[in-house]
This record gives C-alpha cells, sequence and structure tokens, in this order.
C-alpha cells in the first residue's frame, strides 16, 4: 500500500494560514500599519482604492529592512519578534508569530520598496501568490513601502464574499481607530480614493481621541489613574450623561494591544450603575499596563482575545478606580432653593461698633377708631345656588363603565378575538392600552403598537421616495466619527427619501435643515447617531436589508415611549392605526404587540 500522508507546498500552507489572518482588506493593513509601528516609524500613511479591493498602500519613516530581510520576511514564521518559546511571556510588540505577510503574499501582488539608512540604495520586491517575481535595487527614503494590490486574486470565492465598499471601508476605519488610540505619539493619515479620511497630528491620548470622535468629547471625559502591583491602569472614561443606548466607543488596551473583554466591560459598567439610565453604555479608553507574563494573547488568530492569570483582582481593582474617577471629578453641588427672602449674615468684625436696631412706631394710631372693610363672607343672592336642588335627592348618579359593552364590529387581526366597537379605552400605568373585545380583555403595549405603525409607514415612504420634510427654524449641527461618517453617506439617499434635509458641511460634520413630518420635538443628533449605529451594527447590505434598519431605527426613536400619557381620542387612533397594518401581533423585530385576557379566565379570577 503506499504512502498517503504528504507535506503540503509552502503555497499551500500560506493560503490556509491567510485564511485565518487575512480575512478582509482591514486585515492587511492591521498587520502591515503594526509592522510599521514595531519598526519605530513616527509617520505612517494608508492608502487604500475601492476599500482595499484593487489596492492597499502603507508607507512608514521605519528603520526599514536590507535585501536580505526583505527577502526573508515573507517567509512563514519568519520574524524578528522573538527567538524561543520563553519570548512568548516577554512580549511588547504587535505582531510575533512571523505569518502575515506570508499570508498577504499568498493572496495578493505585493510590491515592497525599504531602505535602511545606512544603505544608499534601498529594495524592490515584487511578489505575486508567493511566488517571488523580482527583486532589486532602488532609490528610495528610508523605511518601508507596501503595495498590495488585487487582494484575493488567486481565490475567487474569498473575493466574491467581500462586502460592499462602504461596509469594506467601515471596517477598515474601525481597524484604523484600534491603532491609532494606542500610539498618540505617532502621526497617521488616512486617504481613500484620492481623499483624505483622517490626519492625526502626533500629541497626548486626549487630543487623538478628540481628533478621532470628534471635539463633543474633550469636555466628556474623565482622566483614569491608578498604580497598582498587578499593574497600571490609565485612561479615560466619559460623564455619566454621556450614556447612550447604543453606539458608544468603549475600548480596552493591554500593554498597547486592543482587546475584548466582556468580564471587564461589565466591571466598567457596574461602576454606573444608579448613575447612568438602565441599558445605556457609558464611552471609555482604559489602557492596562501589565507584566507580559501575566497575560497570554496567543489564544485566538486575531490576538483580540487575552487571557489574564488574575482577572478578579483586575476587576476590583477596575471598578474601584472608575467609581473613583466619576466621585473626584463629577461632583454636585447641592443647591439650596430656599433662600429667597433670608437676610444675609455678614461676617462678625470684633473691631466694628454695631448700634442696635431702633424700632419706629406711631404713637397715635389707634386701631379701634378705623374700621377696615370687609367684603361680606356671604353674597346677598346666596339663594340662587340652591334653586332646583330639592327635586334631584332620588336620582341615581350613573359612574361611567370602565369599558363600553362590545358591539360586534370586526377589525381583524387580532390573536384570539374580534375587537369591539369600542370608543373608551383606559391606560393602565402610562404603558398599556386595555379595550374590550369579544372574547374578553385586550392588553396593548403602546410603545410597541406605535412602532410597528412607524415602521410600516416609513417603510411605504422609503419605497415610494414620498417622505415629508419639516423645515427647522434654526438648523442642528452632527458630528461622526470618521468610521461612522462612512456609513451615513451610505445611508444619506435613504435619509433624504424619508424626509430629511442635510447639508455636508466637511469635516464629518451635516447641517440638518429639515426632519421628517411627524418627528418634531425629537433629539435630531441622537437620531442619527442611533440610526448610524443600528446600520454598523447589522452591516445590512442589500437595499431591503437597508430599508427595514432604517425604517426600525426610526420607529424605535419616534415611537410613543412608556409613560406618556394619551387621550382616549390619541388610544383610539393608536388601536385603529394599528389594526390597520399588515401584522398587528408582532414588531418588527419580533416582540409582542398585544395579548387578550380571555372572558373566561376573568370570570374564574372574580369566582
Amino acid at each position: 500500500m503506499s504512502d498517503v500522508i504528504q507535506l503540503l507546498p509552502d503555497s499551500v500552507a500560506n493560503q490556509i494560514a491567510a485564511g485565518e489572518v487575512i480575512q478582509r482588506p482591514a486585515s492587511v493593513i492591521k498587520e502591515l500599519v503594526e509592522n510599521a509601528i514595531d519598526a519605530g516609524a513616527t509617520t505612517i500613511n494608508v492608502l487604500v482604492v475601492d476599500a482595499g479591493r484593487t489596492s492597499i498602500q502603507v508607507i512608514d519613516d521605519g528603520r526599514g529592512m536590507s535585501e536580505t530581510d526583505a527577502r526573508l520576511a515573507f517567509e512563514r514564521h519568519a520574524t524578528s519578534k522573538i527567538r524561543k518559546a520563553d519570548d512568548l511571556f516577554a512580549l511588547h510588540t504587535m505582531g510575533f508569530r512571523g505569518e502575515a505577510l506570508a499570508s498577504i503574499a499568498a493572496v495578493a501582488q505585493v510590491e515592497l520598496r525599504t531602505r535602511l539608512a545606512d544603505n544608499e540604495l534601498g529594495t524592490l520586491l515584487t511578489i505575486s501568490g508567493s511566488r517571488v517575481v523580482s527583486q532589486e535595487p532602488v532609490s528610495c527614503p528610508v523605511g518601508s513601502n507596501f503595495k498590495v494590490e488585487n487582494l484575493f486574486f488567486n481565490v475567487p470565492a474569498r473575493r466574491k464574499f467581500l462586502k460592499t465598499n462602504a461596509t469594506e471601508l467601515n471596517n477598515i476605519m474601525t481597524a484604523f481607530e484600534r491603532i491609532v488610540l494606542v500610539y498618540p505619539q505617532v502621526a497617521f493619515t488616512l486617504h481613500s480614493n484620492g481623499s483624505e479620511l483622517l490626519n492625526l497630528r502626533a500629541g497626548n491620548l486626549r487630543q487623538r481621541i478628540t481628533d478621532v470622535f470628534g471635539k463633543r468629547y474633550s469636555q466628556d471625559l474623565l482622566p483614569l489613574d491608578v498604580q497598582t502591583a498587578m499593574g497600571h491602569i490609565t485612561g479615560f472614561v466619559g460623564k455619566p450623561e454621556t450614556a447612550r443606548k447604543k453606539g458608544a466607543h468603549d475600548f480596552f488596551f493591554v500593554n498597547g494591544r486592543y482587546m475584548k473583554h466582556a468580564y471587564f466591560h461589565k466591571a466598567v459598567m457596574n461602576a454606573y450603575d444608579r448613575i447612568a439610565p438602565v441599558g445605556t453604555q457609558v464611552p471609555y479608553f482604559i489602557y492596562f499596563d501589565v507584566n507580559p507574563a501575566d497575560i497570554d494573547v496567543n489564544i485566538h488568530p486575531t490576538k483580540t482575545e487575552i487571557k489574564f492569570e488574575n482577572e478578579q483582582a483586575i476587576w476590583q481593582i477596575l471598578t474601584a478606580a472608575v467609581k473613583d474617577a466619576i466621585g473626584k471629578f463629577c461632583e454636585v453641588p447641592s443647591i439650596d432653593f430656599d433662600t429667597q427672602g433670608q437676610p444675609d449674615i455678614p461676617v462678625f468684625d470684633p473691631t466694628r461698633n454695631v448700634a442696635p436696631p431702633t424700632p419706629q412706631y406711631n404713637p397715635s394710631y389707634n386701631p379701634f377708631k378705623e374700621r377696615a372693610s370687609r367684603k361680606p363672607s356671604v353674597p346677598d343672592d346666596w339663594q340662587q345656588l340652591y334653586e332646583g336642588l330639592g327635586n334631584q335627592g332620588n336620582q341615581h348618579i350613573e359612574e361611567p363603565a370602565l369599558f363600553e359593552t362590545p358591539l360586534g364590529e370586526d377589525r381583524g387581526g387580532a390573536i384570539g378575538g374580534t375587537l369591539a366597537d369600542a370608543s373608551l379605552h383606559y391606560q393602565y400605568k402610562a404603558t398599556y392600552i386595555m379595550t374590550a373585545v369579544k372574547s374578553g380583555l385586550m392588553i396593548i403595549d403602546q410603545y410597541r403598537a406605535d412602532m410597528r405603525i412607524l415602521y410600516e409607514r416609513y417603510r411605504e415612504q422609503l419605497q415610494s421616495r414620498s417622505g415629508k420634510s419639516q423645515r427647522l427654524l434654526f438648523p442642528e449641527v452632527v458630528q461622526f466619527a470618521p468610521s461612522d461618517a462612512v456609513m451615513f453617506a451610505k445611508l444619506l439617499p435613504e435619509l433624504e427619501a424619508l424626509g430629511f434635509d442635510l447639508a455636508d458641511l466637511g469635516g464629518h460634520s451635516y447641517a440638518v435643515n429639515g426632519i421628517p413630518a411627524g418627528t418634531e420635538g425629537i433629539d435630531v443628533s441622537m437620531l442619527l447617531q442611533s440610526i448610524v449605529s443600528d446600520a454598523v451594527e447589522h452591516t445590512a447590505e442589500a437595499a431591503d436589508e437597508l430599508s427595514h434598519s432604517l425604517a426600525l431605527s426610526m420607529a424605535r426613536t419616534a415611537a410613543i415611549p412608556h409613560g406618556q400619557i394619551l387621550s382616549n381620542d390619541e388610544m383610539e387612533s393608536v388601536v385603529n392605526q394599528l389594526f390597520a397594518c399588515s401584522n398587528v401581533n408582532y414588531t418588527p423585530d419580533g416582540k409582542a404587540i398585544l395579548c387578550i385576557l380571555p372572558q373566561r379566565d376573568i370570570e374564574q379570577l372574580l369566582g
């Protein structure tokens, strides 16, 4: 029997590794920029064409590579970061496996220009699909210039399943943000199709956060700094008033590396208990500086999941540090509202002679000589107030019924029975609308019902492009983070179809000149931020999915909230519009809108 086990060729092994390391254009930029930082670069320029599909270029002014190193860098497991296994527990660099460049070269066409400071000429290396095409000397500046073209050209299935340019560019922005927030001392630029998206100058951490996410963060961040035996925790946390339901920017970094850690996230949110509204998130930018031997970064290919040796102790330290920052920098002065009319108490001065007050009075005043004029307590025509009361003593005063008797008109579609023709509804705890049906008592969630109504209205407006706009007397300015601005530009035509009147002011800022009719009184900035956050979270691609996400975000924000008291006419309008919808039982996101308490159950409860 012949042997069946054989070693894979390097080109095949590199493509297998590329499947884990290089998932999309953002992965290429992450690996190349991290290598540039490890090379000591102070300025890094990133240029992408067609969201990285056509071209990705990363230019740095680091130390560069020699002719031999440039060739060897594209071999698997070739790295300058570690020499032995023990070095894995003393890592201070971003990369260490030596798989990134080999994986990129396996699925793309790569051109590298690099030069050391001591050399007069640099090296030009061209690789296509793990095969070296050419290597020759070239004149170039000190540092490295990687140009990656036609990503996944030899893996059509991977290239086919890349998302739209807007989504891939948003992923690039997200990966870029995670790097630039760690190295504020390095200058970065990002260009897409020739236009500048980010230009970040070197500075301090607060300035970098403000440059990336907008000026609104300048006054909303609280410094965090605690030194313990287990490590140094620094960074910034948001004030309680910056809490948002979604879209909050939360970042953890350990030893200069971005990480995801649900356990530590819970520790931060625990510090805002009873300070921020329930169900909201607060932005934070927290940096851990710990002994590399106490963490393990080699548990996931993306290196975003990191294992800590003392997680429970760090959890307690982190919670205490955030609480201390909130208490130290968010002191609320007590306000005494009962000072009106009170005398000012002067400061005592022992050297000053203070004369006692002298009372003033009129010695000739006699209260018995003058009679104050008073209005009579009983009016002269008091008899008219009691006319006609004698014949009403035996009349029965009928109290209004809670629900009208069902009269049988079918308004269709409800669970378990038809809605009665009731003109009187009851609102329970400003949350539920209760009305009579033939089979019992119907309970409707007013917020979910109005969400369903508005969702179908907005979907119809998007399909017919017939949204009406209400002009604002004073336009509002909304500023987005660069990653959110990419998604917002994709949503712009749909928002205008709903009735938004938006003008681009540059710098990721937009002027809101008009809003959809019926959304008056809603915080426009929070509405647009919520819409963008939902779109980023769901990464809608098809036009129908995008319309669904946009209509759902609008409906969630504009629907009648729990706690709003409604008149009987308003409740009747909600009920009528709900039963005119295509689905009266569930919201667009699958939550129940109404339920029916059957008549027999009511009789059993009262029996």
